[in-house]
């Protein structure tokens, strides 16, 4: 019998199929899902900000691009003894216009920068994305085809 697992806020997962992995509420927060296609060992994780740098410890590491990748994929390189990854990845909203923000970057589009900078420096490619807007995303992972339904909040459908 397969389970739809839940991926909440600076949260990851790991699983193969016949389960399946969900997270919503991507609104600046991106969503990565990385997997093997030999073995269907797949995670998603659910970061919250680019990186740990300007955070004193203890902090949680799924919260953070730079520490939650890497680590979600150790977990799925031992799982599935491989080295040949691929990931895809969502959301990154706009979703609060600050007018202290004098770089123009929001928060989701640091997001989206620091997850794709990590998968280059894991040599993990990236086969797909919805990312950027204004909206909130919920992102669905297939681990059987690597199939990733992501459902805009304004309820439009895209298969990555």
């Amino acid at each position: 019998m397969s389970e739809e697992l839940k991926v909440r806020i600076s949260d990851y997962k790991i699983a193969t199929p016949p389960d399946s992995l969900i997270t919503i509420a991507l609104g600046s927060c991106v969503g990565i899902a990385v997997y093997d296609p030999k073995t269907k060992v797949g995670g998603l994780s659910h970061i919250m900000l680019p990186d740990s740098k300007l955070f004193k410890p203890p902090y949680k590491v799924e919260k953070f691009a730079d520490l939650a990748i890497p680590q979600m994929v150790k977990e799925i390189k031992q799982l599935a003894r491989t080295e040949k990854l691929v990931a895809k990845i969502a959301g990154g909203a706009s979703m609060f216009q600050f007018s202290s923000q004098s770089d123009g970057e929001s928060i989701g589009d640091r997001n989206i920068k620091a997850v794709i900078d990590c998968l280059n420096e894991l040599n993990i490619p990236l086969l797909g994305q919805q990312t950027g807007g204004n909206t909130g995303r919920t992102m669905m992972v297939d681990l059987e085809e690597f199939k990733v339904t992501v459902r805009s909040a304004n309820r439009d459908i895209s298969v990555l």
